[in-house]
């Protein structure tokens, strides 16, 4: 049985290739997206449609992985033009209501906020759909599958599609032409235990190839799977090494970086490609995940 053809559509984040995808997957009068990325990326979301001569306007059906910014934040504009929207259960009361994850969003990102995200959009109740956990979403005679995949947030699903697993930020952070990944652990959710067991849930799955929005197609889901794997239980034996010394979060965040920054090295990352990793995957960001794990699941022996 042939392949359905999916498009990746760059959205050119912050002028970076290869930071953030939109996947688009099309059949009769179907126009599914997988991720609608931020309201900033728009243009570039529009642009790369219309080398599939479509218009925002003919999206019928976003997925949405989770509702961060970088994934989630054009939704609701999308909605506005008639897509129909999936979310997480959890996910769904912030893309009717936003204001909460703004204002949160806005405490990390300050003034910085409109550059990086541009404006988030409430989602159309009416076009707003709540798969539940290993629902299959029939869009025409295409089929996914949402299962549940928290870890790195709470309000995360992932979708089989034929042989192709769209992993959200669950599957880490990829960039293509580098074996490297990292996992990208912002608070208030990062949790190793649910996201092992959210590995070893993927792991149970019949795909081969593994889409993670940040970013492109991999043939090599299993490598992928295994390697986010090590990263987790490697991050977390570091952070237990780190953390009785009780640092101070920029002193965790500079220790992170400099950790980050050696693997990097060690794999040959040019500098192009580590801005593309440090735009998908904020180091200070995974730092200040850490800590608050750490906080708030750490019991001490």
């Amino acid at each position: 049985m042939a392949k359905t053809s999916i498009v990746t559509i760059d959205l050119n984040f912050q002028n970076k290739t290869q930071a953030i995808a939109s996947y688009l997957i099309r059949h009769n009068d179907a126009a599914v997206l997988i991720e609608s990325g931020p309201g900033s990326s728009l243009p570039a979301l529009e642009a790369g449609l219309a080398k599939e001569h479509l218009s925002p306007r003919d999206v019928t059906h976003v997925l949405l992985t989770h509702i961060h910014l970088d994934h989630a934040g054009a939704a609701g504009w999308l909605s506005q033009q008639g897509a129909e929207i999936y979310v997480h259960p959890n996910g769904a009361p912030h893309l009717l209501n936003p204001e909460k994850l703004i204002a949160s969003a806005t405490r990390i990102y300050g003034d910085r906020m409109e550059k990086l995200w541009g404006e988030f959009l409430p989602v159309e109740q009416n076009q707003l759909k709540v798969p539940k956990d290993a629902e299959e979403i029939v869009i025409g005679s295409l089929r996914f599958v949402a299962v549940n995949t928290p870890g790195h947030a709470e309000h995360h699903y992932s979708y089989l599609f034929e042989d192709v697993c769209f992993s959200g930020d669950v599957g880490g952070v990829r960039m293509p032409g580098f074996p490297y990944l990292r996992a990208p652990m912002p608070p208030p959710e990062l949790h190793f235990g649910r996201w092992l067991e959210s590995i070893a849930r993927l792991r149970k799955e019949k795909f081969t190839r593994i889409a993670p929005t940040h970013f492109g197609i991999y043939e090599d889901a299993e490598w992928q799977l295994n390697e986010l794997e090590k990263n987790l239980i490697a991050t977390e034996k570091w952070l237990a090494g780190i953390m009785p010394s009780e640092p101070p979060i920029e002193e965790l965040r500079e220790k992170f970086e400099a950790w980050m920054n050696e693997q990097s090295r060690a794999q040959g990352l040019t500098d192009d490609v580590t801005r593309a990793y440090t735009l998908a995957n904020p180091l200070g960001m995974s730092a200040d995940g850490l800590m608050r794990y750490w906080k708030k699941f750490h019991v001490p022996s």
